[in-house]
């Protein structure tokens, strides 16, 4: 497998040892996530289950920041502490991700769990003279790290002429950043510089140093960390550890709305539970990964209609071949099912190329459709199409509405029970049969000879 590394600007082959060890920045407790968020979790959901899928062990770890001033702020707005707003955000934070079918991280470290590690690491590069305390704080002197600036491709002299439009007094230099930030107010913690709390980004690097050590294969997290987030983690992890810190870093798109950034400025913020309210999970994460994840995604109603229509065709072609009857062999999708399987990882191998991927799978789905239209799937194709479908299925973190062996003889019952009333004349009771029917969620599919039904996933804005 190659990913684009956006440290050399180059694909970069995955080579790891007994795991592939990734480390994504999560989000910021202070508020709802919004499907920006869910974007990038859900790139490297589908990253991880398709690495796992091909029996490739994964250890993810996903951290809260749980302290911050905007969390700060917003508790005080709010009245209460930011403890308790931190982890009622968590709480939503994983209410949203299981409806996205968001398979749970390895470890979710929090900050505030973490402020020993952070101090221990700030304590040997001050000790190293790489960091300095000022009357605000500990920071980090990046005069001492050379290769500042590689990873986002500044230089330090155009990042030291912006940066004095808001000098700091108190710092060396206006490029140096908090480490720690002293402060009497709490949430707070003793240090050995004095009272106060950590900075950001010494957070993520104290908990992916615990967790995955001083060099593991990925970090990932949005294109907007790259700057300086990543950077200023590079910088002072590099400086501890005197090593590479990520062998690859691995960066997602932003999210634009109608061609906007989202902002809370513009209200047009898409909240995760608006999306899932609205289109459902499996349309969500359709929408999501159907961008290469690299690249900025425009979030419109028309997009999430055509997901919608894509997810429909899933739902037909799962339930055509788990409907499918005995009947003598009529044609031979063997070597589409070989094909579309040997072209799906390739393009997923291939800087993780989900749009690509997703070209292969709708294909392959179209092919079975269009078999299953003129009444040509048996239980044999059924037999070889079915864990390929499932596979493809699983990758992608879609999860269509299945029955038990038992709903499957009922609901025929029902419907058999409807044809012999229809054929009977007896119009106003088979319609009673036909609304039971879609009372239980299941939609007809008319063919010539029989009658098959697939059990839909409701979608608010499909009947609006």
């Amino acid at each position: 497998m190659k990913i684009s590394d956006t440290l050399t600007n180059q694909k970069k082959e995955l080579e790891y040892s007994d795991k592939v060890r990734i480390y994504l920045c999560g989000v910021t407790v202070y508020d709802q996530s919004h499907i920006g968020h869910a974007r990038t979790i859900i790139v490297f959901d589908t990253l991880r289950r398709f690495l796992e899928g091909n029996n490739i062990p994964v250890e993810l770890i996903q951290n809260f920041t749980d302290v911050d001033d905007k969390i700060i702020n917003r508790a005080k707005e709010q009245g209460e502490s930011a403890n308790g707003l931190s982890r009622k955000y968590i709480q939503t934070y994983f209410e949203d991700s299981d409806r996205l079918n968001i398979k749970r991280a390895t470890n979710y470290p929090k900050a505030t769990e973490h402020i020993d590690d952070m101090i221990d690491l700030i304590k040997n590069l001050v000790n190293n003279e790489i960091a300095y305390t000022s009357k605000n704080g500990v920071y980090f002197r990046v005069s001492k790290f050379s290769d500042y600036g590689k990873l986002s491709k500044k230089k330090t002299e155009d990042l030291e002429s912006g940066a004095r439009i808001e000098v700091d007094e108190a710092k060396e230099s206006p490029l140096d950043f908090a480490l720690w930030k002293f402060s009497e107010e709490p949430p707070n913690w003793n240090s050995p510089w004095g009272k106060g709390r950590p900075g950001w980004h010494i957070e993520c690097s104290a908990m992916s140093i615990k967790y995955l050590g001083k060099n593991f294969e990925i970090h990932g997290g949005g294109r907007d960390l790259i700057f300086p987030h990543h950077e200023n983690e590079i910088a002072q992890s590099e400086s501890f550890t005197c090593e590479q810190f990520a062998k690859i870093w691995m960066h997602a798109g932003m999210i634009t709305i109608n061609g906007e950034k989202m902002s809370k400025s513009v209200g047009n913020i898409k909240s995760i539970n608006h999306v899932l309210e609205s289109w459902g999970p499996n349309v969500a994460r359709l929408f999501c990964i159907s961008g290469h994840y690299s690249k900025p995604i425009d979030y419109t109603e028309d997009l999430l209609k055509e997901n919608l229509i894509k997810l429909r065709q899933i739902e037909t072609c799962y339930y055509e071949l788990r409907l499918a009857e005995e009947q003598e062999q009529s044609e031979d999708i063997s070597l589409l099912l070989v094909e579309s399987r040997e072209k799906f990882d390739a393009a997923l191998n291939d800087d993780f190329n989900t749009p690509l991927g997703l070209s292969v799978f709708f294909n392959m789905i179209k092919t079975i459709n269009s078999f299953a239209a003129d009444e040509k799937i048996t239980k044999q194709m059924a037999k070889q199409a079915l864990p390929v479908l499932e596979y493809m299925l699983e990758v992608l973190g879609i999860k269509v509405q299945t029955v038990s062996d038992e709903e499957v003889k009922s609901i025929f019952d029902l419907i058999n029970k409807r044809e012999t009333l229809r054929a009977e004349k007896q119009f106003e009771e088979a319609d009673k049969i036909r609304d039971q029917i879609a009372g239980l969620g299941i939609s007809l599919i008319d063919h010539k000879n029989r009658t098959l039904w697939m059990k839909k996933e409701p979608i608010k804005a499909e009947n609006q």
